[in-house]
């Protein structure tokens, strides 16, 4: 059974107001630290403008009372084709003109778009799934600089020209430059625990479907 025909049936579930999902974003709930490991009991979502927009976020989408069945997951930066992070990379990337973000040592957590999907959907249909997930990939530790080498890789491409800090805080302003100049190491415990298992777990494969 496809994805999208599973979750028209998760989302005709949600008819019966008996359980409730949500997403929100990983990389602006936890605060950015170069060695901290955040999983979905890690505190967060009181510490600059956009954490505290998240966590009004996911007060929204709570229901009132216990008698609801709710899970707000918290999503890395996704990557699918069409559009998202990766089509605003595409370009420089295939042109040899892509690289590390500042300094390119920051955590850079992700998801391929088919797990978040998946991870939804499987959030939906076990009723043993309740709370707070990680929608991140479970493979190794990822810094910014890993990533944009596995994205030149995968197009065949250098990768090496790093975009300096003070462009990146020039052309999206000091707020929204610290979710690209700075990152944290998120992991999927819970999400592995209830059992949803990833069809791309490692960066390398992933990348390489989306860019074919």
């Amino acid at each position: 059974m496809s994805l999208l025909r599973r979750g028209c049936r998760a989302v005709m579930r949600l008819s019966t107001w008996q359980e409730r999902t949500s997403s929100t974003l990983s990389e602006a709930y936890y605060q950015p630290s170069p060695t901290a490991e955040y999983d979905e009991d890690s505190p967060g979502g009181d510490f600059d403008f956009f954490s505290n927009l998240v966590t009004k976020w996911e007060t929204a989408a709570r229901l009132p009372g216990e008698s609801t069945r709710q899970v707000v997951v918290r999503s890395g930066v996704v990557l699918g084709r069409g559009g998202g992070a990766i089509g605003q990379m595409l370009l420089p990337f295939r042109l040899g003109l892509g690289g590390p973000i500042g300094s390119g040592h920051q955590f850079f957590p992700w998801i391929h778009i088919r797990d978040l999907a998946g991870i939804l959907i499987h959030a939906l249909e076990a009723s043993h799934v309740q709370g707070v997930l990680n929608g991140v990939a479970p493979a190794p530790t990822t810094t910014n600089a890993e990533f944009a080498k596995a994205l030149g890789a995968a197009l065949g491409r250098p990768a090496f020209i790093p975009l300096p800090s003070m462009v990146v805080q020039a052309v999206f302003g000091q707020e929204r430059a610290i979710m690209l100049l700075e990152g944290q190491k998120v992991v999927p415990r819970r999400t592995l625990a209830t059992g949803y298992q990833y069809s791309f777990p490692e960066l390398g494969a992933a990348l390489k479907e989306v860019v074919a």
